[in-house]
């Protein structure tokens, strides 16, 4: 039975929500530290309906400005808000060939959420030469049949018109009305990662929820973490949204799919959305800051050299 629309709605309304939100504060400093300066700048590369910003709002809430302030170089990928993960990954590669050339950058740390993941393992595919490293947060490497019944995968497939009114929506809102959405591409993604598994290796556990994914495999440093708890705060937005599970989740994707390279942590107490940051920063009591962990992962990085 289709879950309820007003249900299956909120999973899309979940990115135009955050457009509401404050503009951060850490948005604006200036670096007070050096804890994440990496060698190689950083780029952030958002999910399924997301965005790079709305009204200066980020998708990764706060956390390009915590990185600045901490002396990282960040820059924020804007791709197709409804697609492939492969075409996705050939606009992200775009913008980084473009940021390369302008700025005389060598290589880039890549951090992607959800479809950020496999997006930015595309382009280390095709152009490793540019990958110093990718850290993956919530994003599946290999997925089985039952990990394809997700609230995204409702959205897609019984409201096919809607996703794309909504991609279209954010992509103009968000300043990229040039973006395709392609709803019909974006049914194939469980299809599409474990054709990536095959294609693109690196990092991938030799068994669907295996933890002997390579730390280091073809030039590049992996890594990924991901949430296991859909229900976080009564407060949250994004909770009601989230699907409960007979296996460890985040609300969105079981905790197995997400093994990649060297799994820092499967069981932080965060959902899907909480990854990054949104709505409102709101957590369950007692949950780790988000923007922390990108703060300690960009310091991971850089004591790697990277």
């Amino acid at each position: 039975m289709h879950k309820p629309f007003s249900k299956v709605l909120s999973a899309a309304a979940i990115a135009l929500a955050a457009a509401l939100m404050p503009l951060s504060s850490a948005q604006a400093a200036t670096a007070a530290s050096t804890t994440a300066q990496t060698k190689y700048p950083i780029v952030l590369v958002h999910g399924f309906m997301g965005f790079k910003d709305i009204l200066g709002v980020d998708y990764f809430y706060q956390v390009p400005g915590d990185l600045r302030k901490n002396g990282a170089t960040v820059y924020v990928a804007a791709v197709s808000q409804v697609n492939s993960s492969e075409l996705r990954g050939e606009q992200l590669l775009q913008q980084m060939r473009a940021w390369a050339a302008r700025d005389g950058i060598k290589k880039f740390n890549l951090i992607g959420h959800s479809q950020g993941g496999p997006t930015a393992r595309y382009v280390a595919g095709v152009a490793p030469d540019l990958v110093a490293s990718i850290t993956t947060v919530a994003s599946p490497s290999l997925m089985t049949v039952e990990d394809g019944n997700n609230p995204v995968n409702d959205l897609i497939t019984n409201y096919s018109k809607l996703t794309t009114f909504f991609g279209s929506f954010v992509a103009w809102v968000s300043g990229n009305s040039q973006l395709p959405q392609d709803v019909e591409a974006a049914k194939d993604f469980a299809k599409e990662v474990n054709a990536f598994a095959t294609r693109f290796p690196a990092g991938v556990p030799s068994t669907y929820c295996g933890l002997d994914g390579k730390e280091f495999e073809s030039g590049m440093y992996l890594y990924s973490i991901t949430g296991n708890k859909p229900k976080t705060n009564a407060w949250d937005l994004s909770d009601l949204a989230m699907v409960a599970s007979s296996v460890p989740s985040d609300g969105t994707l079981p905790v197995c799919s997400t093994h990649f390279g060297k799994v820092l942590r499967d069981d932080y107490p965060w959902n899907h959305i909480d990854e990054m940051n949104h709505i409102f920063g709101l957590l369950g009591k007692g949950a780790p800051d988000p923007v922390a962990f990108y703060r300690t992962q960009a310091n991971r990085l850089k004591l790697k050299g990277l």
